[in-house]
């Protein structure tokens, strides 16, 4: 870290602090990957990019955890601007990655500039703009409720940075802290991550472009969704029956030792496909476990895949029109 950065005032384990230990890093790994003729020496070449491609993380955590928090205090340049540049350096990671596939030095040495510039200039606005206005915008709060959601990315260090605050970390599936939110939770129940009305819940089932099936752990169908196009037909009359009841007499032993496995602990997943009116269907059924791995039933899932199994290379573009 720089001795003349204020941010060697902050606490260990302060988000900032530790966007700056980064910055080392990636200032040892830009001069390493400059001064490696790809010609010459790809597997060092190599293995220097790739560590360099851990940036991908401190770009999540920006993107997901610094933005949204400069957004609440009235700074979305952030989240339009830095986020389009962070998108620039990831399609000149792929393109070198692709030129590393195919074994083309040449291309990797035109591009490498490109890339290695493009990361200094960002780190450069980091550190004379959007850092230095963080910390004037956010709270203490801000930062500590912060630095918990970084612990579910990572970092680009070698360990994790110390606790910040200097506490024992909570997961932020054991997290209940009370936060203010920018919307009304006026009829809503709270979930894992965030809050949603029954009708949004509903909304959410039915345009999922799977069928989805939840069997209890007294094997007794309590839920489906209703979807607009569903593989397999449903209806109400199989809430609260027997799941062994719901399926063709020929596979129903198989749906039995997928439960009594679940069950047992022995098994979590299991996956089929089959052809079913000229489509390929993907069949797969997940044990559902709570906190304490408690057996608390199964979920089927179904969804035409005939499509999707089509897919080739990428797509980026909107052809809408």
């Amino acid at each position: 870290m720089n001795d003349t950065c204020p941010t060697k005032t902050l606490p260990e384990g302060h988000p900032i602090r530790v966007y700056f230990q980064e910055n080392d890093i990636i200032h040892t790994l830009l001069e390493e990957l400059t001064a490696t003729n790809p010609a010459e020496e790809l597997q060092k070449y190599t293995n220097i990019f790739n560590q360099l491609y851990t940036i991908e993380k401190r770009f999540a955590r920006k993107e997901n955890q610094l933005f949204p928090f400069l957004e609440k205090r009235g700074w979305n340049g952030p989240s339009q601007g830095m986020w389009s540049f962070h998108d620039n350096l990831r399609e000149q990671f792929r393109l070198i990655r692709y030129y590393l596939k195919t074994n083309n030095p040449e291309k990797i040495n035109t591009n490498t500039p490109f890339l290695v510039d493009g990361i200094y200039r960002l780190l450069n606005v980091e550190e004379t703009v959007l850092f230095p206005n963080a910390l004037d915008l956010l709270e203490e709060k801000d930062w500590i409720e912060m630095r918990a959601g970084e612990e579910e990315i990572g970092w680009m260090l070698s360990k994790n940075p110390a606790a910040y605050p200097s506490q024992k970390y909570i997961h932020p599936s054991e997290d209940f802290t009370q936060r203010e939110m920018p919307f009304s939770l006026e009829n809503t129940s709270h979930y894992d991550e965030g809050y949603m009305t029954v009708e949004q819940v509903n909304l959410l089932f039915r345009t999922l472009p799977l069928d989805l099936t939840y069997v209890d752990e007294n094997d007794k169908v309590i839920f489906y969704n209703r979807g607009e196009e569903r593989v397999f037909p449903r209806s109400a009359g199989i809430i609260g029956r027997e799941v062994k009841f719901c399926h063709p007499p020929k596979s129903v032993d198989t749906v039995l030792k997928i439960l009594d496995e679940f069950r047992k602990g022995t098994k979590s997943e299991s996956s089929f496909w089959i052809n079913f009116k000229e489509r390929l269907i993907y069949i797969r059924y997940f044990a559902v476990r709570d906190a304490d791995k408690n057996y608390k039933g199964v979920i089927e899932m179904s969804q035409d895949i005939t499509d999707i199994k089509k897919i080739e290379g990428e797509k980026r573009l909107l052809d809408w029109e």
